[in-house]
């Protein structure tokens, strides 16, 4: 259960970041996710912001017809005005006037076909060039009926279906943007074990607050962009870590934990004036666009297309958790990254390779998916640390269907799914 607001539990803390003590061994009073096994998270984000439609400008057709009325009234009085002035203006001059009223009247009236554009016509008006570039664009964009994994849900206003793939379309667009390098060489103090010991903390932090898997991954990305931009000393690195699991609650949770609640996992160790400090600087580096695109969201979108259940989508989600810790992975894109955690699951639930339907969604072959593969069953086959134990000790429960005491899958074997 979270932590009361405002007060401290009565439980035992969360330790002070540092190599002893984080070793998180499974118990009945273990605390578990609030991801529930039929996966759906409680809680969602709203992908549109509608605080601003009142800004929309629309075209009014009223002032068009107020301007069609005016126009034929002005036609009205000049038909009668011609009655009583036959005497001064000769019927040729009138009705040389009406036909001037006549061609403005026409001008003002709206074209139904000029206001359709050019992209939203059918091919039979456009003209022999316009139909092909039409053609090659809505190959493009268009799914074909035997990968469709959205219509089913169209009448479920709560999976947007229509947007679907415009939205995960857009966050794979996003991925350019927020591509790292490994940083650690430009970090005079600090080293990958010491990021492994943090990442392996924030786990433990998501699973005490019982909050949403996305923020975790977004926390321990926003930690990574910071420490790409900025050099830290080892003391702050908890600070960075806690800061940035703070900024990511308040982007995905309905009800983030506190400030208060953040400086008690720190075990004090920081003043609130220091978080607060903190959650500016990396706010500032990320020039405030925290909207990073994270595997978790993809692995989602991409099981659809395989009817994946929850125990392989879990196996997915763990050895995608694990690749957390280690800093090979960091640059690796998260739709990349989601694709060979779910082609390993696949392979070690028998349940076949990558389809056509997966690679049309994902935009990624097997070829692309070979060496994050491969290294992915390196990190799976190596022997556990002991240290780092709070993520194996979390997928160990029955909860997650405990995914983490399933055998790595045979490397011959996966080998013949990468071919």
């Amino acid at each position: 259960m979270p932590f009361s607001r405002g007060k401290k539990p009565t439980i035992s803390k969360i330790p002070k970041l540092h190599p002893k003590g984080l070793e998180n061994q499974d118990g009945p009073q273990t605390k578990r996710s609030s991801s529930s096994p039929q996966g759906a998270p409680k809680k969602r984000t709203a992908f549109v912001d509608i605080t601003n439609a009142h800004k929309i400008e629309l075209s009014n057709p009223i002032k068009k017809k107020d301007t069609v009325k005016k126009l034929q009234k002005k036609i009205s009085v000049l038909s009668k005005n011609d009655v009583n002035l036959k005497s001064v203006v000769s019927s040729e001059e009138k009705l040389e006037e009406l036909k001037n009223v006549e061609t403005v009247v026409k001008l003002e009236e709206p074209s139904s076909k000029a206001s359709i554009p050019p992209h939203l016509l059918p091919p039979e008006a456009l003209s022999l060039d316009a139909r092909f570039l039409w053609a090659c664009h809505t190959e493009d964009l268009e799914i074909p009926p035997e990968f469709d994994i959205d219509s089913e849900q169209l009448t479920d206003s709560t999976h947007s279906a229509e947007y679907a793939k415009d939205i995960f379309d857009y966050l794979k667009s996003r991925e350019e943007k927020f591509v790292l390098h490994d940083y650690m060489t430009d970090q005079p103090t600090l080293n990958t074990n010491m990021r492994a010991i943090l990442v392996d903390w924030l786990v433990e932090v998501q699973e005490n607050f019982e909050l949403n898997h996305e923020t975790l991954y977004l926390a321990v990305k926003m930690t990574d962009h910071y420490l790409a931009v900025s050099q830290v000393k080892r003391e702050s690195l908890q600070l960075i870590g806690s800061t940035a699991m703070l900024i990511a609650s308040k982007f995905e949770e309905r009800a983030p934990p506190c400030v208060d609640d953040f400086l008690y996992i720190c075990d004090d160790a920081y003043k609130r004036s220091q978080l607060i400090t903190m959650e500016i600087s990396i706010l500032q580096a990320l020039n405030f666009d925290i909207n990073i695109p994270v595997p978790y969201r993809f692995l989602r979108r991409y099981a659809k297309c395989v009817n994946a259940g929850m125990d392989t989508l879990t196996l997915a989600r763990f050895i995608c958790e694990l690749s957390l810790l280690e800093m090979e992975f960091v640059p690796v894109r998260a739709s990349l990254l989601a694709s060979a955690c779910l082609l390993i699951a696949l392979v070690t639930k028998d349940l076949g390779g990558w389809t056509p339907c997966l690679q049309c969604h994902s935009g990624y072959s097997v070829e692309d998916l070979a060496p994050v593969v491969r290294k992915l069953h390196d990190m799976l086959s190596s022997p556990p640390d002991s240290k780092l134990a709070v993520v194996r000790s979390k997928y160990a429960h029955k909860v997650f269907f405990e995914v983490a005491l399933i055998p790595t899958v045979n490397l011959e074997k996966l080998e013949g799914f990468l071919k």
